[in-house]
């Protein structure tokens, strides 16, 4: 044996150690796992992207094992094989996918696309299933191997962390949804109502009185959110539920939303509380138009104007001035660039360019206290009491009793207070009408639900906030949004600033006749930009 060469004995398996023992080690261990092969000669830890041909290799591996039903042995071909495993499993046992063909397109680079075609059978029932979906291929960390970049999507392009695949008896019947006018409203015309059509149904697929059908689902992982159908096999009878949607007010908003990325928007109907729109634009696929829980910015001036009236502490015509800056307990607030001072200012002039520091100035005015705000939120515009019931999940605003900086930044919709355009529409109903009517998406009747109550506003104070939004659509921030509509319109900018956002988001509520509608659109700048074209657009169509 040549000098240098060691011959050691582990487990009955020899192996050549040369040079030392810390290179014969690694030799050892190498020579023993999947990665070493089984030659006995170390292999070099790969670096940098995967090339062509490994992930050629790695997805034709991947994809070979996931058609024959072998869930963990695909999954070992992933970066996160008991995730994996796991998702892959349900596919064929819970979802019961059976005879699946994956046809790889052309890569791009890492990215591989592929359809898959499948056969879903339950109870004596079956359908075909065909869709498409993109993996990537990518360098494992700790191996050095080409590996599938594990993403539930990889699986069904409908699936986010958590959820699963299942073919059942359908927990909830259908329902066939109507709007106010008896319309069909469909998610293949109006694609925005999606998730709220899945809302109602679980809700109300029983109380609707129809039968369950088997379908395939995604079924979600937060808790409450409705299963979304992908596959029917066996159809069921659908109940008929009517809602208060407006087909055109609706359609209009589809429309409206598509033109801002992450944009929502929802239309009420002061009168009644009845919801006559709702559409989202995400990428998510979240109902923010009803759940959102984000700085309404300026958009909140309409309740602090409010407090500011019912408190005394001015009116309408009363003084607001508008200096440069405001200093409250050592933060100093300021206005959108360019804003002219106004020391003379009166309420309604700072309310329709919405001047920061004028509101500031005013909330230390006695009497208003620290609880002043969340009050005025609470008893006069139904806010902040968790106990809307809409018809499906929503969130009820918060404006929590705060002092320090955050006393001063909740008086313009920054700070602790939280909001969706769901509660704005609704601060527009009632600043315009003073009756605080809970906003609904289905009959109370149906379900012989209780709807929020709150005391509403005085006719005095309702009366100068209707004037101040008109003075804002025809004079102030929202002129050129609101430009062109006719009849009697009024409307509030707002801009809300979110840590690390480069922009801030666009906020924009308004009126028109008996329709008020409120909008989000993050990152979309000043609310005139992006919201208050959404808003304009919905309002046009008078609902």
């Amino acid at each position: 044996m040549a000098k240098g060469v060691k011959v050691a004995v582990i487990g009955g398996v020899f192996a050549v150690m040369v040079g030392g023992a810390g290179y014969g080690a690694f030799n050892i261990v190498s020579a023993l796992s999947d990665d070493g092969g089984t030659s006995g000669v170390a292999a070099e830890k790969q670096s940098g992207p995967p090339g062509e041909d490994e992930v050629e290799e790695t997805t034709a591996k991947f994809f070979a094992a996931w058609e024959k039903g072998e869930a963990a042995q695909a999954a070992s071909y992933t970066n996160n094989d008991a995730a994996a495993e796991q998702l892959l499993t349900a596919f064929g046992d819970d979802a019961h996918i059976t005879d699946v063909k994956i046809t790889p397109g052309t890569a791009s680079g890492t990215t591989v696309p592929y359809a898959v075609k499948a056969k879903v059978a339950y109870d004596g029932k079956s359908e075909p299933l065909d869709y498409r979906s993109k993996l990537k291929v990518v360098r494992g960390l700790t191996t050095g191997r080409a590996l599938v970049d594990w993403q539930p999507a990889v699986v069904h392009p409908g699936l986010k962390k958590d959820d699963t695949l299942v073919t059942e008896k359908s927990a909830n019947p259908p329902i066939e949804a109507v709007g106010r006018d008896g319309t069909e409203l469909t998610k293949e015309k109006y694609p925005s109502l999606g998730p709220v059509l899945d809302a109602l149904r679980a809700k109300y697929g029983k109380e609707a009185g129809g039968t369950p059908g088997i379908e395939l689902v995604i079924r979600h992982a937060g808790e409450g959110v409705a299963d979304t159908p992908l596959l029917t096999l066996a159809k069921g009878k659908p109940g008929k539920l009517t809602t208060t949607i407006s087909p055109g007010a609706q359609a209009a908003a589809e429309k409206a939303v598509k033109r801002f990325a992450q944009s929502s928007v929802v239309a009420v109907k002061p009168s009644t509380g009845e919801v006559l729109a709702v559409a989202n634009n995400r990428t998510d696929g979240f109902n923010a138009a009803f759940e959102a829980q984000a700085a309404p910015g300026s958009t909140m001036k309409i309740v602090t104007a409010a407090m500011l009236i019912d408190n005394g502490v001015t009116s309408m015509n009363g003084p607001a001035p508008c200096p440069d800056t405001a200093v409250w307990q050592s933060q100093t607030f300021k206005n959108l660039t360019n804003m002219r001072p106004d020391e003379k200012a009166t309420l309604a002039n700072s309310f329709m360019r919405s001047c920061n520091t004028a509101f500031i100035k005013l909330i230390d005015e006695k009497p208003l206290t620290d609880a002043s705000l969340a009050q005025e939120a609470e008893q006069r515009f139904g806010l902040g009491q968790d106990n809307w019931k809409t018809g499906i999940v929503s969130f009820d605003g918060s404006v929590p009793a705060v002092g320090g900086p955050d006393r001063a930044a909740g008086a313009i919709g920054q700070g602790q207070v939280q909001m969706s355009p769901l509660n704005m529409a609704s601060v527009t109903s009632t600043a315009i009408t003073g009756s605080f009517r809970q906003p609904y998406l289905v009959s109370p009747e149906l379900d012989d639900r209780q709807l929020a109550q709150a005391q509403g506003l005085r006719a005095g104070t309702a009366a100068q906030l209707k004037q101040m939004m008109r003075l804002t659509a025809t004079q102030g921030t929202a002129m050129e949004a609101m430009r062109g509509l006719g009849g009697d319109i009024g409307a509030k900018t707002g801009s809300a600033e979110v840590d690390g956002n480069a922009k801030s988001n666009s906020w924009f509520t308004g009126f028109r006749g008996d329709i008020a509608a409120a909008a989000m659109t993050e990152e979309g700048g000043h609310g005139g930009d992006a919201a208050g074209p959404i808003v304009a657009a919905v309002l046009r169509t008078g609902g």
